[in-house]
């Protein structure tokens, strides 16, 4: 028999547990079926030692902050993406007050975030980041600090043993957060489980075809007994992380054509000694090396992962076909479709900084990886340290005229028909996953998005304003965040920005 549901979602990560939850929100009475084919929820890149983590808000992410031929620097896509994560931050409130979500430390905790340069040049580069952005409502309260007793005192760890001839700099803000995504997705998808969804894991989707009355037809196994079944939908939302191109390319809509995927992997070193993970209480990133992907900014990040903190360094880029951490080493190759072979060989061409990157890094030892450490830990000790797997990201190749071009961020890809959508790409991801998927409601619904909107608005106060072009408006709206998630005695009170110098 084949069954029949309202809303499928594909993938049991953050983007569909969000989505879920709108909609639950927005029409409780549509039902809504997951299939996901691990095992657990947030099992790939949700899961906090993948790659979910750090809360991009553009507060310390220096890929978002360029700086121009002329010197100056652009902080146009800081601002945005900041902008994008305060959506988020509302959502997350609504749902703590609301029932949907419980104790917010579990999945949001108040870390400093951190930019970290050094040598003369960069240094001026990081002042002139802080003058730009300083200024600006969403960045109030970011310090810049060249002083290396204020170094010190922040960041005990990082300067033991560091040379402070070579001039130091940071953009210091302490109203950053870390986010654990698994535990946050796990949340939503109980909310959801308890509000009547059916969830169904160790279930792989293996096929997708339009019908006649515009429903969507899913193939799905049943991974353990090898049992296949067959679900109709009206909506489909792929959420499936690298697993969302094969997936999308199978249903055969046209807006998927010239499009491809560029598998990256990672690992970091995680911090195995208790005393060095509380000698360091924050998110530091640091500038990306030549010719690699801005999604390799080496970062030493503080995490908060069931209640304990952690420390972990890196990445470390390395290559794999496959598109999922738990994939297949076909997964690249089975996604090579006419319409999107130029635009990876073009890639491929224009690409060939990044390809010598990966490879520098594919054949760093384990000790060259603690000496790349030693520019954040001058006195590491790769003792104190394991190295650990990260989740795959996929990056996307866009057609570009005749070929192609690889794009840092997120992509919403819809029907024409509002039917199916998904989501492609990686950073900033999770943290701008309520965004995301507003999109996915807008774009897909658009007869009933407008009777959505007052109810939106409810969960989302700054819905359709800027929050950057209302000062008034993001000062209450970040008082009332701060509140409902707990982060107010760490977050307040807000101050214009400061300059430390020596």
């Amino acid at each position: 028999m084949t069954e029949k549901t309202d809303v499928v979602l594909i993938g049991a990560g953050i983007m569909s547990a969000t989505l879920g939850a709108l909609l639950r929100q927005l029409q409780p009475e549509w039902s809504i079926s997951l299939f996901e084919r691990l095992d657990a929820a947030a099992a790939e890149s949700s899961d906090p030692w993948n790659n979910a983590g750090t809360g991009h808000s553009a507060l310390c992410e220096l890929n978002y902050s360029p700086q121009n031929a002329d010197g100056s620097v652009d902080v146009t896509k800081a601002i945005d993406i900041n902008e994008r994560f305060q959506v988020s931050r509302q959502f997350w409130a609504y749902a703590v007050e609301n029932g949907v979500l419980g104790d917010p430390s579990r999945f949001i905790n108040p870390i400093p975030h951190v930019s970290f340069v050094h040598g003369a040049d960069d240094v001026q580069y990081l002042r002139k980041r802080y003058e730009a952005l300083a200024p600006h409502p969403l960045f109030e309260g970011m310090e810049y600090i060249d002083s290396p007793d204020e170094f010190a005192r922040r960041l005990p760890l990082m300067a033991k043993g560091r040379d402070f001839s070579d001039p130091i700099a940071l953009n210091w803000t302490d109203g950053g957060t870390d986010i654990d995504f698994g535990s946050l997705t796990k949340e939503l998808l109980a909310y959801l489980g308890a509000t009547g969804a059916n969830l169904a894991f160790g279930h792989e989707v293996r096929d997708l075809s339009k019908q006649s009355d515009g429903s969507w037809k899913i193939r799905v196994r049943n991974l353990r007994t090898r049992q296949t079944r067959t679900v109709e939908a009206k909506f489909v939302f792929v959420g499936a992380g690298g697993g969302a191109l094969p997936l999308l390319q199978k249903s055969g809509i046209k807006e998927i054509a010239g499009f491809a995927g560029f598998p990256v992997s990672g690992q970091f070193l995680r911090c195995t000694n208790p005393d060095l993970i509380n000698k360091h209480e924050a998110k530091v990133y640091g500038k990306a090396a030549v010719g690699a992907p801005p999604m390799s900014v080496p970062h030493l990040d503080t995490r908060v992962i069931n209640g304990k903190p952690g420390l972990l360094f890196g990445p470390y880029a390395g290559w794999t076909p496959k598109f999922l951490k738990d994939g297949s080493n076909t997964d690249l190759f089975k996604s090579i479709r006419a319409g999107n072979l130029a635009p990876m060989l073009g890639v491929g061409v224009t690409e060939l900084s990044l390809v010598k990157y990966l490879v520098s890094e594919l054949l760093k030892s384990q000790s060259g990886k603690v000496y790349t450490m030693e520019e954040f830990i001058p006195r590491a000790d790769g003792r104190d340290w394991e190295l650990i797997t990260a989740g795959q990201r996929v990056q996307i190749i866009r057609r570009k005229g005749i070929g192609g071009v690889l794009e840092l961020g997120t992509a919403v890809i819809a029907a024409e028909d509002g039917s199916i959508a998904g989501l492609l790409g990686a950073s900033p991801g999770a943290s701008t996953c309520v965004t995301a998927m507003l999109d996915v409601l807008q774009r897909c619904f658009p007869g009933q998005y407008a009777d959505w909107t007052p109810r939106l608005r409810e969960m989302i106060p700054s819905l359709g304003v800027k929050l950057s072009e209302d000062k008034a408006l993001f000062h209450e709206i970040w008082d009332w965040t701060n509140k409902s998630l707990n982060l107010a005695n760490a977050n307040t009170p807000r101050h214009a920005g400061v300059a430390l110098t020596p």
